[in-house]
């Protein structure tokens, strides 16, 4: 039986309800630019089943004409990637004491993702870049799927774990939260969302698997970078606390 403040009410207030209708609205709008940024950045490691690293790296440069110019990256990734959970979290908080429980799928993989996907962004975006590494930096066009392969070569459980589990945990995300997004402003026009949780479960799976593959034919190439590149590479990963704890 769930606890009760004996000093709350348990109506909410009409600023309270105005709050989160307003967060709702920030938090859904924001997802369908993440969505479109995951599926460009996943569509790399999936077309490794197809052409190996060389055709991951082209696809993943084609990508990032959306994702990594100067007005893509601030706007049209990082903002909706701050704005998401940020008034996700905050509705939470305006929300009464038993919908702030950690009880289901849609919030835990929420706040896995929040902790999967900066690690991801430091040891693929900012460490690479960062001045202060101990040799020169690396610049975009030396961060193909080489530096994915490395990862894959040196620490192989390890890197393939990281790589697969943030997919799966935004994967999951997404597919719990379209019918949510959908029940909330589709419903009346074109009826509720049919999906349960086996619905939600099929499509994680038909993202999570070829991703899967894709990584294993990545980790099954040779490296095919030059010598010198190596420790630059080593030095990137070493600053981040998943590749240099062990």
């Amino acid at each position: 039986m769930p606890d009760v403040d004996p000093h709350s009410s348990s109506q909410p207030s009409g600023g309270s309800k105005s709050a989160r209708s307003f967060l709702t609205t920030l938090s859904h709008g924001s997802a369908p630019f993440i969505t479109t940024f995951v599926l460009i950045h996943l569509s790399a490691p999936v077309l490794a089943n197809l052409g190996g690293s060389s055709l991951s790296s082209q696809v993943m440069l084609l990508g990032r004409e959306y994702y990594q110019t100067s007005f893509g990256e601030k706007f049209l990734v990082l903002t909706p990637l701050v704005i998401h959970p940020v008034s996700s979290i905050a509705k939470r908080f305006l929300s009464p004491k038993p919908a702030r429980r950690l009880q289901s799928v849609l919030s835990i993989t929420g706040y896995a993702a929040l902790i999967s996907i900066p690690m991801h962004f430091l040891a693929h975006r900012y460490f690479p870049s960062d001045p202060s590494l101990p040799i020169y930096a690396l610049g975009p066009a030396e961060l193909d799927y080489e530096y994915v392969k490395y990862a894959l070569h040196e620490w192989p459980w390890r890197g393939f774990f990281a790589y697969l589990a943030l997919t799966a945990v935004v994967a999951r995300h997404a597919a719990e939260g379209m019918g949510v997004i959908w029940n909330t402003w589709l419903r009346k026009r074109l009826g509720g969302w049919k999906g349960n949780q086996t619905t939600a479960g099929i499509m994680t799976a038909a993202i999570i698997l070829p991703v899967a593959s894709g990584l294993f034919v990545l980790s099954q190439e040779p490296r095919m970078v030059f010598t010198s590149t190596i420790p630059r590479f080593q030095a990137a990963f070493s600053k981040s606390l998943l590749y240099s704890l062990f």
